[in-house]
């Protein structure tokens, strides 16, 4: 009992000092994750994060002791369940969360357990023997007798992801030396600065930000212009917004100003403005009589000739 105490206290300092040391916590879920496995996460973090595993009872106890002072950390418990553990880090959330998924191992498929994805068994010659005929039959999947071994001829779905791996689907993969699934560390939340998010979030592009952001200022400006209420955002539309009324009032009147002038003066000789258009558009107008002339010295040296051949 007093080295279980022990533990325990040896724990719950180790989860407080880095809960303190450390500004973000990739929470992680490592179901079918092997100690090898995890042992070689641990290297790949090395210098650049800290796993730290636990009990889900002692990890909720050490979190709430520290809640008084620390209320932020509230946010994690109701992700303690299951197969839950802490990856701390003050490194890029992307980089770390790339070295955490990296390490998959191949797996073969268990009886019970939940598939991850579809799976496929192609068309084949198994080896095996004619008298498990019956074995493929009893799960619908088509064969044939091929130089006395059995031959799967087409493409079957015996797995699909999300439902539970039947034991007959299990021992065929199994058979056929067929290792489907992956598994290795997923990340199933993150902690950072105080707020807890998907790890969806870091796959957002800058650019979708950009344009998010970009987005929120129209709005804001928008609504600033629509209330006469000046802010940041809206000071640019309210200046260009008043020139354009001085300039209205400007041309309703004798009024003038230097940014006035010359529309002033558009106005009162458009023809002024316009001189350059014609002229751009004579050349053309000039090469079409000869256009049509040489046409039609083409068809009369076209009649000419055809009436050379039947004269």
């Amino acid at each position: 009992m007093g080295a279980t105490r022990a533990v325990k206290t040896v724990y719950f300092e180790k989860l407080k000092e880095l809960l303190a040391k450390y500004s973000s916590i990739f929470l992680v879920n490592v179901d079918n994750v092997g100690s090898n496995q995890m042992h070689q996460i641990r290297v790949a973090l090395r210098g650049k994060g800290v796993v730290l595993m636990g009990k889900n009872t002692m990890v909720r106890r050490a979190l709430r002791t520290i809640l008084a002072d620390n209320p932020q950390f509230e946010r994690l418990l109701p992700y303690i369940k299951g197969n839950i553990g802490f990856v701390f880090t003050d490194e890029d959330l992307k980089e770390i969360r790339e070295i955490i998924v990296a390490n998959k191992v191949a797996a073969p498929a268990r009886a019970g357990a939940f598939a991850p994805k579809d799976v496929t068994v192609a068309a084949q010659n198994t080896g095996m023997e004619p008298g498990k005929t019956s074995f493929f039959q009893a799960l619908g999947i088509p064969t044939k007798i091929a130089r006395g071994t059995i031959e799967i001829v087409s493409d079957v779905k015996v797995v699909i992801a999300g439902t539970r791996v039947g034991s007959s689907e299990a021992t065929l993969l199994n058979m056929l030396n067929i290792s489907p699934f992956t598994y290795g560390m997923t990340v199933v939340q993150i902690f950072d600065q105080g707020n807890i998010f998907s790890p969806d979030v870091l796959d957002v592009d800058e650019q979708e930000l950009i344009d998010r952001f970009l987005s929120g200022i129209k709005t804001v400006a928008a609504i600033s212009l629509a209330l006469n209420y000046p802010t940041i955002v809206s000071v640019t539309h309210t200046l260009v917004n008043a020139y354009k009324n001085l300039l209205g009032i400007a041309l309703s009147t004798e009024y003038s100003f230097e940014g006035a002038e010359k529309i002033k003066e558009y106005l009162a000789n458009p023809e002024a403005f316009a001189v350059a258009a014609p002229v751009a558009d004579a050349a053309p107008a000039a090469d079409a009589p000869k256009a049509e002339e040489k046409e039609e010295e083409k068809e009369e040296s076209d009649d000419d000739m055809g009436f050379g051949l039947f004269d």
